[in-house]
């Protein structure tokens, strides 16, 4: 069975980058019918917060990911915290310095860091050996240790020879012998270190592919190695390539919003962040762009996924977002909307009414912000300052006239008063209809203006036709 995991530090607000691995690693397992997995890498004690961790799982919910296993709602393979699997590392260290793969080392930071010094400055790369930690474990050392309750960190002895990766994206890699020396995979205060802490979780969770960025990359030869120390098989490895910004430069925040979380205050919905995100990178079988959750999970696989970088194109997100508000019900664009309305001050209270605004109104829209900037007449009278010509001006005071003597006229009816008001005041159509928008909305542009009338209400519709008259 597919087992796969999405395994953030909780160090800051999920960006775009993260969200796809999250996503890729979600279509995988769905496809496959598979588990995925929710695990949290929180032994950065320093910057770590609990306030992230959450905000993590809010915004994938929002985006449509659900877990299987997790921290929140558990499963057998946890716990799914890192820093509450502290006692899981060290007895797995324990036994790599049992096998003789690892080892103790009693030398203190300023002297390991005068190695790292006197090996750069011979021009030799800093890697480390055994034999260069062998003077400090002198049995004075120990005792010191001891006598002062400190643990000598735990190094792992790392195999100098050539590994060849069979990578599921990238294709073959090859790490040359001697690209990297022994390493750290537990500290004195007793946390894990990356790779080692990554490698105990895969292999007990049993983890049978793994999809992450080819930042990643460097870490596959320690990791591989650890793997072979422990005499298991390595699950599957896919590295996908990074996300440049629209300049070919790593996306970055220079480039605007890079953090799920801005997208979701800007108005862009789920679904159509969820589908963007899928495409940076990968590609359906037929070439179909706008996709459901549904179809992505039942297209995905690993081989249409690019060796090459993404770009990332805000205004193609954007494009996006507006095909997916155009095709989405106005009932729930009105609940998406709540926030919006409640972050500026409107209230509604005939959600009718606002459902039949949105729905003449979304198919100018390409965020939800976009609704108050496009629909904000239709909650305020709009300050217009206008010379309006005199036989406009002749030609509104009748428009205001007729809708009085007509206050409940149907579509069809305001279309005759309207032609009626025209013709007998000998003004040009389209004179007409412009300063009629521009003084019932305060824009020249927007909904049908029979649209605008009928839900603005008649009343309103001659109540600001008279305030532009000064009447």
């Amino acid at each position: 069975m597919v087992r796969v995991r999405f395994a953030p530090s909780p160090t800051g607000y999920l960006h775009v980058g993260g969200a796809r691995t999250a996503l890729f690693n979600y279509l995988f397992a769905r496809h496959h019918n598979g588990s995925f997995i929710l695990r949290i890498e929180d032994t950065d004690l320093a910057r770590s917060e609990r306030i992230f961790e959450e905000n993590l799982m809010k915004t994938l919910r929002w985006l449509g990911l659900h877990w299987d296993e997790g921290p929140d709602i558990g499963g057998k393979y946890g716990p799914y915290r890192q820093s509450e699997r502290l006692h899981i590392y060290a007895e797995y260290a324990e036994k790599l310095v049992k096998f003789d793969k690892a080892y103790r080392v009693y030398a203190y930071p300023e002297e390991i860091e005068k190695i790292r010094e006197d090996l750069l400055s011979k021009g030799l790369p800093p890697h480390y050996t055994r034999e260069m930690f062998e003077p400090f474990a002198t049995r004075e050392r120990i005792r010191e240790y001891e006598e002062k309750g400190l643990k000598p960190a735990i190094y792992f002895a790392m195999p100098r020879e050539k590994i060849v990766h069979h990578d599921l994206v990238k294709g073959e890699v090859v790490f040359s012998e001697g690209s990297v020396g022994d390493f750290a995979i537990l500290r004195s205060n007793g946390v894990p270190t990356y790779n080692f802490a990554c490698v105990v979780d895969d292999m007990l969770m049993e983890i049978t592919h793994v999809i992450r960025g080819d930042d990643h990359l460097p870490n596959t030869l320690k990791q591989l190695a650890i793997y072979k120390a422990f005499g298991v098989n390595p699950p599957l490895m896919g590295h996908v390539s990074m996300i440049l910004g629209p300049d070919g430069k790593k996306l970055s925040k220079r480039h605007g919003a890079t953090s799920i979380e801005e997208f979701m205050e800007r108005g862009y919905l789920p679904e159509a962040v969820v589908n963007y995100l899928a495409l940076l990178g990968w590609s359906s079988p037929d070439g179909k762009e706008i996709m459901s959750m549904e179809e992505m999970i039942s297209k995905f696989s690993l081989e249409r996924v690019s060796k090459n970088p993404a770009i990332f194109d805000p205004a193609k997100l954007t494009w996006m977002n507006s095909q997916y508000i155009k095709a989405t019900d106005s009932k729930r664009l009105v609940e998406l909307l709540k926030p919006f309305l409640k972050k500026w001050n409107i209230e509604v209270e005939d959600k009718n009414w606002l459902e039949r605004v949105v729905e003449v109104e979304k198919e100018r829209m390409h965020t939800l912000e976009d609704f108050l900037t496009n629909a904000d007449y239709f909650f305020k009278a709009p300050k217009v300052e206008v010379q309006i010509p005199e036989d406009i001006k002749k030609a509104l005071e009748k428009c205001a006239q007729e809708l009085s003597n007509n206050a409940k006229a149907s579509r069809e009816e305001l279309v005759e008063i309207f032609r009626k008001v025209v013709k007998e005041s000998n003004v040009k159509p389209k004179d007409f209809y412009q300063t009629l928008r521009l003084v019932l909305t305060g824009k020249q542009g927007g909904p049908e203006l029979l649209d605008i009338v009928l839900l603005l209400g008649i009343e309103e519709v001659v109540r600001r036709i008279e305030a532009s008259l000064g009447v």
